[in-house]
């Protein structure tokens, strides 16, 4: 930040202002996203905080950095958003269902969870993260990561990610969200515990890395098997406690033998009437699934996101997005022709 471009900015020069502003876009866009487990109101809080940050700039008292005092209002629009009711919609939980799946493994509280597009990492600049954060970047951006945060309080999540991701020191963190210093070791203490439980660990290291060769080779037979519907070869892939997930359905499926008979319920599976379309989301391999229009069959239209977390050389989850609405963020077309 140069004194120059803050007093113009001061001034009313816009131009200035997105000279301050524009190198943070990309990783306060993300911060929101972990905080609030969705692509579409990350963006909504970015454009929030940089309003308010223009319009707030007169009481800018260069205390902090121009990025930390960004994170300051980008963490407290975030933690307003999650106290409005009103922003999840409550009609989805089991709308497309044409037939009744099969008995889940287990059940639980509903989950608003997006994936997040890897097109959306691209520009950003690798910013390390303070010295005391506790987990890599990559690692605060996976699925499993960003879902457990999910399941926090609001205020511990945010507490979680300006501490453990950001790496921001206690009392910093504390003026950030005009708490004491107490509250949020407090905060921070339940937060890691209920964290740690609920992430999984088995084979997380060995996973192969993102765009290698062994990620291809593993996600193409993975497609393979699920474009031809042949359910003991998509199994086999799978680690034997593999789990798939449907947020915001509270169904979940554990192993192979629930996980092939939920996809064996399935008419559209029985029908092969779906395309696979690769992706990547939270730094992970993910696809675009089209099913075919049974009204206009030489068209397959844009039906859901699936997202696969690998373990060792296999799949250890299957996170499947209903909402189509996703596909423009992931440069994906609503229709392929057949």
């Amino acid at each position: 930040m140069t004194t120059t471009a803050l007093a113009r900015a001061r001034a009313g020069d816009g131009e200035a202002f997105g000279e301050l502003t524009d190198p943070y876009r990309r990783e306060l866009q993300l911060h929101c996203y972990r905080i609030l487990g969705s692509v579409q109101d990350a963006e909504d809080m970015l454009q929030e905080t940089l309003l308010a940050a223009w319009r707030g700039l007169g009481r800018f008292e260069e205390r902090a950095s121009i990025r930390t005092w960004l994170y300051k209002i980008a963490t407290n629009r975030c933690l307003n958003a999650l106290r409005d009711s009103g922003r999840r919609p409550a009609g989805s939980i089991g709308s497309e269902w044409s037939a009744p799946p099969p008995k889940p493994t287990r059940r639980t509280e509903p989950l608003w969870l997006q994936p997040y597009p890897d097109m959306l990492l691209a520009d950003m600049p690798d910013t390390a993260p303070g010295p005391e954060a506790r987990y890599e970047t990559r690692e605060a951006l996976a699925l499993a990561f960003v879902a457990g945060l999910q399941r926090l309080p609001p205020r511990q999540r945010a507490v979680l990610v300006l501490r453990d991701v950001l790496g921001y020191p206690a009392a910093q963190a504390a003026g950030m969200l005009a708490v004491s210093e107490v509250s949020v070791n407090s905060a921070l203490q339940r937060a890691r515990a209920t964290l740690a439980a609920q992430l999984p660990t088995a084979g997380r290291d060995s996973a192969p890395a993102p765009r290698s060769v062994r990620e291809r080779e593993l996600t193409s037979r993975f497609a393979d098997a699920f474009e031809a519907a042949d359910t003991d070869r998509l199994v086999a892939l799978l680690t034997d406690d593999a789990w798939l997930t449907m947020p915001p359905e509270p169904l979940e499926y554990q192993g192979h033998a629930a996980i092939a008979e939920f996809f064996q319920t399935r008419s559209q599976w029985r029908a092969r009437v779906f395309r696979l379309v690769p992706t990547r989301a939270n730094n992970q391999p993910a696809f675009g699934y089209y099913r075919l229009d049974p009204h206009a069959p030489p068209v397959a239209r844009a039906h859901s996101l699936v997202v696969l977390t690998l373990a060792d050389d296999k799949i250890s989850a299957l996170t499947r997005f209903g909402d189509n609405n996703l596909f423009p963020h992931f440069g994906l077309p609503r229709t392929l022709p057949r």
